[in-house]
């Protein structure tokens, strides 16, 4: 059974994986790097506690086959470009890097549809800086995945602003088709679901999944 460790499994589409990956049969342990408790308890599991700052330290403690990227923030918690873009780019390169030294051959990341290192919108640039960075890695198998507006309940309070835009985005779904397929809404626990089963049949040395790519693996 493989191994797999998972940074940002206290967040929203984070906290999905962590569940898919231990109830897999593929994987024997799951390692969820945090910076409090997650609050569960599982054979599978087990809980490293790091951030940016200590992470090059626990290089063995995070050693496994595959690394999950699933971190991210909100400008609410990140109120200014440096403090988003060291959650969103700086961290989760180095997550890989370091996994990478530990021996992980196969990287999963979740980014943004549009994520482009030239973009002059800086969201996407950060996303897509991160995306440049993680690929240069040189991990046996790389998968990138880009959802557009993530779908479903989430634990603690959204503006009024992201629930509007919420529903406007599942309205919005059935008429989004050819190339504006890839802005269709998913839900959290869909994209979980994507990553695991790309985890089952990877081939190839670059992935990058959309909506629809995405949605082809959940038939699978």
């Amino acid at each position: 059974m493989k191994s797999a460790v998972v940074f940002g499994a206290s967040g929203f589409v984070g906290s999905h994986l962590l569940r898919e990956l231990m109830e897999s049969s593929e994987y024997g342990s799951v390692t969820a790097v945090v910076r409090k408790d997650l609050g569960l308890a599982h054979p599978k599991l087990r809980v490293v506690t790091g951030d940016y700052d200590s992470l090059p330290g626990l290089a063995t403690e995070i050693a496994a086959d595959e690394i999950f990227l699933a971190l991210g923030t909100t400008k609410k918690n990140s109120p200014t470009e440096a403090a988003y873009s060291q959650v969103d780019h700086a961290y989760p390169v180095l997550a890989a890097r370091v996994a990478k030294q530990a021996g992980a051959k196969a990287v999963f990341l979740v980014t943004a549809v549009g994520a482009d290192p030239k973009s002059k919108f800086f969201y996407t640039r950060t996303k897509g800086e991160t995306e440049r960075d993680v690929i240069a890695l040189g991990f046996e198998h790389t998968h990138i995945f880009r959802p557009s507006m993530i779908l479903g309940p989430r634990k603690e309070r959204r503006s009024l602003l992201e629930a509007v835009m919420m529903k406007l985005w599942s309205a919005l779904n059935p008429v989004l088709r050819g190339r504006g397929e890839r802005y269709k809404g998913m839900a959290g626990k869909e994209i979980a679901r994507a990553m695991l089963q790309a985890a089952k049949q990877q081939a190839g040395t670059l992935t990058i999944y959309t909506w629809r790519e995405m949605q082809n693996l959940l038939q699978r």
